[in-house]
């Protein structure tokens, strides 16, 4: 990323799955690494806020009885017995350390890519943004699958590599990777595929 300065006019801050089934202790999707973010983004949305750049959330939902489910019902357990992502229930809803500011759009999506069939496009596109900033989790799913949707309809992205997370993943016929490996090598796709990746320190020295 260049020394120039961010135009928080034409950037908007994303903030990606941080929901409470994944976030909370002993939620039914729980990646304790999320947890571990928090920190960082709080003091970007601090940041963001503080400078009126627009703050958007990204939260995975499904309908109950689950008819927009579709092959997640085979990857993720607890989403197919109806225990975890169901729209209207708290397990949905942005973990209270994150919690968006009234006027803050929450997108709701079905798929790992928040552009997938949600109006996010729609709603850059009318407050003249440009450029994307990534946060959340995990880094290989939903930040990544984000990352090529903003690429794919002529969005820059920018990725906060010390705001996302990953998890430990076990071996399904390649090798277990930790969630460290998972994250560095997401982080790695993504910086030679679709979007640049910047530390939360640097980003913020960048903020007019």
């Amino acid at each position: 990323m260049s020394d120039t300065p961010i135009d928080a006019g034409r950037t908007a801050l994303l903030v990606i799955d941080m929901q409470n089934d994944f976030v909370e202790e002993g939620a039914p999707l729980e990646f304790p690494e999320g947890r571990s973010v928090i920190p960082a983004i709080q003091k970007v949305l601090e940041a963001a806020r503080s400078r009126d750049m627009t703050v958007i959330y990204a939260a995975h939902v499904h309908r109950p009885g689950g008819a927009d489910i579709g092959i997640h019902r085979d990857l993720y357990p607890p989403v197919a017995a109806g225990k975890a992502l169901v729209d209207g229930e708290r397990g949905v809803e942005i973990h209270p350390s994150l919690a968006p500011l009234p006027g803050e759009p929450v997108i709701k999506k079905h798929r790992y890519n928040s552009f997938y069939a949600t109006d996010l496009e729609i709603i850059l596109r009318g407050l003249g943004i440009e450029t994307v900033v990534l946060t959340g989790m995990t880094t290989e799913c939903c930040v990544l699958g984000t990352a090529r949707g903003a690429l794919e309809r002529g969005f820059r992205s920018v990725v906060l590599k010390d705001a996302c997370a990953s998890c430990d993943y076990p071996d399904l016929g390649a090798g277990p990777m930790s969630a460290e490996e998972m994250h560095l090598a997401a982080l790695r796709v993504m910086s030679l595929t679709s979007s640049q990746l910047v530390g939360t320190d640097e980003f913020l020295a960048r903020l007019p």
